[in-house]
């Protein structure tokens, strides 16, 4: 058995890991998971993509990039408010003649979670994936109007 390689002592190594961990934790990377035991995790995400949110009068629209993955690499679950995008993009497989001189385009895991409004109607979200984009379609429930009641004063 060789004996552990001697390691010069640095006073300040113990504080830079520390606080790599700390720059690690409070990156936009690591996203917190509750798992149906309720416990909260840290999950890194390998990549985040993009997405926009409109409105109008009628509905809420939700357009994610999801370029190169099918509608099958990618999940949508709502649960108490919350609309989660999960999926995975792989990554293009090393073929033996070819060789990369640059890999620029992110792949992996990633989950993107947003806090529904209150006027939204879960029951009725409609998915849409084409192109490399996933629509997400909410429509707007029908709020019940403030009615203005006069007051007589005698």
């Amino acid at each position: 058995m060789k004996p552990a390689p001697i390691v010069r002592w640095n006073p300040l190594r113990e504080m830079e890991e520390m606080q790599n961990r700390m720059a690690a934790l409070f990156s936009p990377d690591p996203l917190r998971i509750i798992d149906p035991n309720r416990e909260e995790k840290l999950s890194a995400t390998e990549w985040i993509p993009p997405v926009d949110i409109t409105e109008d009068d009628r509905e809420y629209l939700i357009k994610t990039d999801l370029p190169e993955m099918k509608k099958e690499d990618v999940h949508v679950t709502f649960e108490e408010g919350v609309l989660t995008i999960t999926g995975e993009r792989k990554a293009e497989k090393e073929e033996k003649n070819r060789r990369y001189h640059r890999i620029e385009r992110e792949h992996g895991r990633f989950l993107r979670s947003f806090t529904l409004p209150e006027n939204a109607d879960a029951a009725k979200i409609a998915a849409e994936f084409r192109e490399g984009v996933l629509l997400l379609r909410l429509p707007k429930t029908e709020k019940a109007k403030a009615k203005a009641v006069e007051v007589k004063i005698n």
